[in-house]
């Protein structure tokens, strides 16, 4: 599910910091950037921490609904808690699949690990580089 919540951004001496009302947390950055991408990855880890704990997402407010100091920025950041589940879990899932044995015999032989090669070769034909 994608949605978007309002953030408070508050200049300070090394950066800013920020305000998730709906959330009820903070977050930081040492640019505006990067307290934006904060506040999302905040959202996200929030979000999914509650869907794993059955809790309903809250609904977000209004931006016009949002209190902030004088000087203070607010403004809007999207989640996509599917993405950000997708992207940070790191559990493991097992997958069964098949190979012809004389081939099982001589990784074995070789003491291949046999998901570790899987891995790798789904990253490579994915071509995905991080993680």
């Amino acid at each position: 599910m994608k949605n978007s919540y309002p953030i408070v951004l508050s200049a300070v001496e090394d950066g800013y910091t920020v305000y998730i009302p709906d959330f009820d947390i903070g977050t930081e950055g040492g640019s505006l950037t990067e307290a934006i991408e904060m506040s999302r990855d905040a959202i996200g880890l929030a979000g999914i921490d509650m869907e794993d704990d059955n809790i309903p997402l809250p609904a977000p407010t209004s931006v016009c609904d949002v209190e902030a100091g004088v000087g203070d920025t607010v403004s809007l950041v999207d989640v996509d808690f599917a993405e950000y589940r997708r992207k940070y879990e790191t559990r493991s899932v097992k997958k069964n699949c098949t190979i012809p044995s004389w081939l099982c015999y001589e990784a074995e032989c070789a003491n291949i690990n046999f998901s570790e090669v899987l891995q790798n070769a789904l990253k490579r034909e994915l071509h995905i580089t991080e993680q």
